[in-house]
């Protein structure tokens, strides 16, 4: 396992039902949990593949702004740890009392766990910051009795947001050190979990991903690159991107350029981005849903799901804007051998009536 705990803690926050009252009960400093056991490596392991795997992430940096009246900072708590001035758990502590603040200020019902864990993976070194929920789950035992119990259910993690520590140092005034899970639908997470971590949204990797889709576009239009070789380059982009995302790696417009580089063009990508001015970084951490469609199209409604691709288009699929009709040639065989039975069984209910 490559991972590496440096420290760990756990709190608890509930609400009281009768008096709204959040509760905030605090772990032990020196529980098993807190040590580095198999059991809590694979925990944090397990954590760590889960938030990586979040597909919808959104970047930022803590904010200069000064908090309201005496109330802590997160990065002051942080950087208090940090520079030795206190322990983990003492940090933990604090930051679990500002969380509970917060919570209280916007009268919501965020229960679970508060976990806040410093380790280090491949190189890196990162504070992980996360609430658990909690779920019941049922069991039966050898006289059939059912008996209920709960546990943390890390799969629905929601509020969580990871601080790379050495970008943090070496780039203080960057724009993406801080990395966090964007909102469920109707409701932002920045409503009270990034005023808890005193973070403000800052790079946009959706808008940088469609940035790059767009500049492999213009550049194979440019080069005049024939049907086949354009639909190579995005298959070359997807992998890479696949592969970056995978290994929880930036996009590098430089290695972009190596991976879709091809003879006869008078300019590789990456000096084609440059000439051009698009509104890109060098590295950033990609959006992989926004690439994906650049070699597939997509959608579903109305009880209709289709998908097929991008080189099929015009060819064995041929759309029709004047009457909003979609043609499709050489049907796939396993959906032709159903519609096959669904026409046979059509006619057989023809003859019956």
């Amino acid at each position: 396992m490559s991972l590496i705990i440096q420290n760990i803690a756990l709190h608890f926050l509930t609400k009281k039902e009768e008096t709204g009252e959040v509760v905030l009960r605090l772990g032990p400093e020196n529980s098993d949990f807190a040590q580095e056991t198999t059991k809590t490596a694979n925990f944090v392991d397990g954590l760590h593949a889960i938030y990586n795997a979040k597909g919808s992430k959104a970047y930022g940096s803590f904010s200069s702004m000064p908090s309201e009246g005496d109330a802590a900072r997160f990065i002051d708590l942080m950087e208090s740890y940090l520079t030795e001035q206190q322990n983990f758990y003492d940090f933990s502590v604090q930051a679990a009392n500002v969380l509970k603040n917060e919570i209280e200020k916007y009268d919501l019902d965020e229960t679970g766990y508060l976990v806040l864990c410093h380790y280090e993976h491949m190189g890196g070194r990162y504070l992980f910051v996360a609430v658990i929920p909690v779920s019941e789950h049922y069991s039966v035992d050898g006289e059939l009795n059912i008996s209920a119990a709960q546990h943390l259910d890390t799969n629905k993690i929601q509020l969580a947001a990871r601080i790379d520590l050495f970008d943090y140092k070496d780039n203080t005034q960057g724009n993406r050190y801080i990395s966090f899970i964007k909102g469920r639908a109707g409701r932002k997470v920045s409503d009270f979990f990034l005023d808890f971590l005193g973070c403000q949204e800052g790079l946009n990797a959706k808008e940088q991903t469609q940035t790059l889709v767009q500049a492999v576009e213009d550049y194979v239009t440019v080069n005049q690159l024939d049907a086949a070789e354009k639909q190579k380059t995005r298959k070359d982009l997807l992998n890479y991107c696949k592969e970056q995302k995978a290994s929880s790696q930036d996009v590098s417009i430089q290695e972009v350029g190596k991976v879709i580089e091809s003879a006869g063009n008078e300019q590789d990508f990456y000096q084609f981005c440059q000439t051009q001015s698009y509104p890109i970084e060098d590295t950033f951490p990609h959006e992989q849903a926004v690439v994906n469609k650049i070699t597939k199209y997509s959608g579903y409604g109305n009880g209709i799901s289709l998908s097929f691709e991008r080189s099929h288009f015009g060819q064995d699929v041929v759309y029709n804007p004047h009457n909003d009709s979609l043609t499709i040639y050489k049907v796939p065989p396993n959906l032709k051998e159903q519609l096959m039975a669904l026409l046979a069984s059509n006619a057989n209910d023809d003859i019956v009536e």
